[in-house]
């Protein structure tokens, strides 16, 4: 039997083998949504790093790369919609699995939930300059309703919107971003190039936002089933995605650091820089086409949060996790509708309570998106310790192996200083209020999970067996080389 007919056979009922290597990449793109970092959430990381704000990036880049050479450890060799929780539970065991695949969840809900409250903020903006004011609920209504509609519908419909939506967006960026320089007279800033003002703390501070705006690189692992051949496709997507990302911020960072200096305004307060910037550089129409832009790639990332959520539901319920229904995939449709539509709600119903209770939507992107990075840096963390312990059971492991799972641990140990905080430290200070209580929240979530986990292990002790005889199922299907 051949890899592609076992393959088939294994697919969970998901579509199978539908997704050629830009749609993939499409899928970590629009969770990336990197349009949206130098749009709208810019300002909050210049506000922390100063003229060290690049060099946030610079090593948020670089940490996630050695990252992404961990995670290929395993999608070069397995592919599963269970992503990094098959992965992980695979390295370090099932309950490591099972916390991995509870950071996930929040991690990809939460970013759907910051993302949801940035399109809705943005319709409102865009809507109000047209004098049409409709409320908040029901724009996040409207965000999270469609999405719902289109990861249900088809996987392939979802990949090449968020394709066509990111694409175009990014474009608009790279143009305006050149424009706004050729306006600064290509000049080269003495004031960044040499991090005046800017502090280690600051931009340790930095690199928390800096990780929520490259987070979801890896989800396109979520697609296992789905993309064709997936032990190179993945691999490349998470790889490419990382480091497109990654150039494209540092970019963008530096030509509207640049571009804000000397101006009435302050990057750290503004809600729509590249506006403002496009203004001054006098191509307003070009900053509205972004702005327009930069709302359909919120719903790009509502939408390619949803889809990597609910296929970590659907592989934890077919594990024997969740309730079975969550496992359940459409017969035509070919997707997991029931966790998509439960990711949908949970994504909708949270903001909608925020907003209920008077908190500003910007205000609430802040706070949804803080906590979100949590569940990433978890997850990376792990798997980064996962990967030399997979190999050295494959009886591949090199030195270099070791390093860059210490490289990987070491770089994501530094956002995760900066959102803890060391009592008395000038270099890593507490945060404020309420930024200090998220990472309790956080441990409080995760120690609920794992209690419901071990409840489930002493009423059903079989279904650590049955867990991993599953992700001993997936690896055993990928021993012999791709052959489609």
């Amino acid at each position: 039997m051949t890899s592609e007919i076992r393959l088939n056979q294994s697919a969970h009922g998901l579509r199978s083998q539908c997704l050629p290597y830009k749609e993939v990449l499409a899928q970590s793109f629009a969770v990336i949504a990197p349009t949206t970092t130098p749009a709208a959430n810019l300002g909050l990381i210049f506000a922390m790093s100063g003229n060290g704000t690049w060099l946030s990036f610079l090593l948020g880049m670089m940490g996630l790369v050695f990252v992404s050479v961990n995670i290929n450890q395993f999608a070069s060799r397995s592919a599963s919609p269970g992503s990094l929780y098959s992965y992980i539970a695979k390295g370090l065991g099932p309950t490591a699995g099972v916390l991995c695949g509870w950071g996930l969840v929040l991690a990809y809900l939460f970013t759907g939930m910051a993302v949801l409250c940035g399109f809705a903020n943005f319709s409102e903006v865009l809507m109000g300059h047209l004098g049409i004011h409709i409320s908040s609920i029901t724009l996040l209504a409207i965000g999270a309703g469609l999405s719902w509609y289109m990861a249900c519908k088809d996987i392939q419909l979802s990949a090449t919107t968020m394709l066509i939506i990111e694409g175009v967006s990014a474009g608009l960026i790279l143009v305006l971003g050149i424009i706004v320089w050729a306006h600064k007279g290509f000049a080269f800033d003495p004031a960044q190039l040499t991090l005046q003002g800017a502090t280690p703390g600051g931009v340790a501070m930095g690199l928390v936002l800096v990780v929520f705006g490259f987070s979801g690189f890896e989800s396109a692992t979520s697609l296992g089933d789905e993309a064709k051949k997936p032990l190179s496709t993945i691999p490349k997507a998470v790889m490419s995605s990382t480091i497109l990302t990654g150039l494209f911020f540092i970019m963008m960072a530096y030509v509207e650091v640049l571009g804000f200096s000397g101006s009435s305004a302050s990057l750290a307060d503004s809600e729509e820089p590249l506006t403002f910037l496009a203004n001054e550089a006098g191509v307003g129409l070009l900053g509205e086409l972004i702005s327009l832009s930069a709302l359909l790639s919120f719903f790009a990332c509502v939408l390619g949060s949803i889809n990597p959520a609910a296929r970590v539901f659907f592989m934890m319920a077919r594990h024997g996790l969740f309730h079975t229904s969550l496992g359940e995939a459409h017969k035509s449709n070919k997707t997991p509708y029931v966790a998509i539509t439960m990711s949908s709600l949970i994504t909708f119903l949270v903001p909608a309570t925020m907003s209920l209770f008077g908190l500003k939507l910007f205000q609430s992107m802040g706070y949804l998106g803080t906590i979100c990075t949590y569940g990433f840096l978890l997850v990376y963390i792990l798997i980064s310790i996962a990967a030399p312990v997979y190999l050295y059971r494959l009886g591949k492991l090199r030195p270099l192996d070791v390093v860059f799972s210490l490289l990987g641990v070491g770089f994501m140990m530094i956002p995760v200083l900066g959102t803890v905080g060391i009592p008395g430290s000038e270099l890593f200070p507490v945060p404020e209020y309420p930024y200090n209580v998220f990472p309790f929240l956080f441990l409080m979530y995760l120690l609920v999970g794992c209690g419901w986990f071990i409840m489930q292990r002493l009423r059903s002790p079989e279904i650590v067996e049955e867990m991993e005889e599953a992700i001993d199922a997936i690896h055993v299907r990928f021993n012999e080389p791709e052959k489609f």
